[in-house]
């Protein structure tokens, strides 16, 4: 089906607009969630909303929508759609005003719009070699824990890892590795899972956080904090994290190997976690 939820309607798709007024398509104001759906069941949707709406008054925007009526607007759309895997694409702007203007107008209503799209399976050759990442310089502004529609600076630096036959680019800051344009960023050094802490210059990512709960569960050392660049060239291993492409170990960085070159121990029994953790998901549907 390629049926879409704009406003309190599900159309098809061809029929979905939004004013050209709207600020979202003027200025980018707005945030946007991205949820995967396996065999019908939203994943992990609590942490999702409860990300949304962090992102929405961060931005001054009321939420539209309760927990239940979110529930009900995504599920019925994932229903429709049948049971095969799906990221579900929601967005939210500040709405449609008389004119332009970069001060918040008075007494909008925020537009809402929800979309589904089938996940293709992870091609079986990045699992078994890994995928090749770069470093880049990190252009992006410094509110990146807002999940914001306003993403050139990630388009630029996504489409510059493309150019150089890379799945990812690895941002840098100050010395640091932050995350990848559109994942959050893992090592393993000396038997412990490392990732960067939550701050603005990250996305709390709903995967990430998933990750540190399968290694505290299944005591599997792992520790939040900075994480040097250099770190990544002495690294055992390095992943990347997002709702839709899950966990993806990288082998190649910068041109040269990391470590042997394969995806290591660590990674093939968290992706196996992650594995079960989704099939348990699926039993419950």
């Amino acid at each position: 089906m390629n049926s879409v939820y704009l406003n309190g309607k599900t159309l098809p798709i061809e029929e979905a607009c939004v004013s050209v007024l709207d600020r979202g398509f003027l200025l980018g104001d707005g945030v946007y969630e991205v949820i995967p759906a396996y065999a019908g069941k939203l994943f992990r949707l609590d942490q999702h909303l409860e990300r949304l709406n962090n992102s929405l008054g961060a931005i001054g925007i009321i939420n539209p929508h309760t927990h239940g009526e979110w529930k009900t607007i995504l599920q019925k759309l994932v229903t429709e759609h049948g049971t095969d895997d799906y990221s579900v694409y929601l967005q939210v702007t500040r709405g449609v005003a008389a004119k332009r203007d970069h001060v918040f107008p008075e007494e909008v209503i925020p537009t809402v719009f929800v979309m589904c799209n089938p996940i293709p399976p992870v091609d079986d050759t990045i699992l078994q070699y890994g995928v090749t990442a770069i470093t880049l310089d990190d252009i992006r502004w410094k509110r990146c824990d807002i999940k914001a529609i306003t993403l050139l600076a990630n388009v630029i630096l996504k489409q510059e890892a493309h150019d150089a036959d890379a799945a990812e680019a690895i941002l840098i800051k100050d010395g640091m590795a932050l995350e990848g344009a559109a994942s959050n960023l893992f090592i393993v050094m000396k038997g412990k899972i490392i990732t960067p802490p939550k701050s603005n210059q990250l996305l709390p990512g709903v995967t990430r956080d998933l990750v540190l709960e399968l290694a505290e569960v299944n005591g599997i050392p792992f520790k939040e904090r900075p994480v040097m660049k250099q770190e990544l060239l002495n690294a055992q291993e390095i992943w990347l994290t997002s709702s839709t492409r899950e966990i993806l170990p990288v082998t190649k960085l910068d041109n040269e190997r990391v470590n042997d070159g394969k995806p290591g121990a660590f990674w093939i029994n968290m992706i196996d976690l992650y594995r079960q953790y989704k099939q348990q998901l699926k039993e419950m549907a």
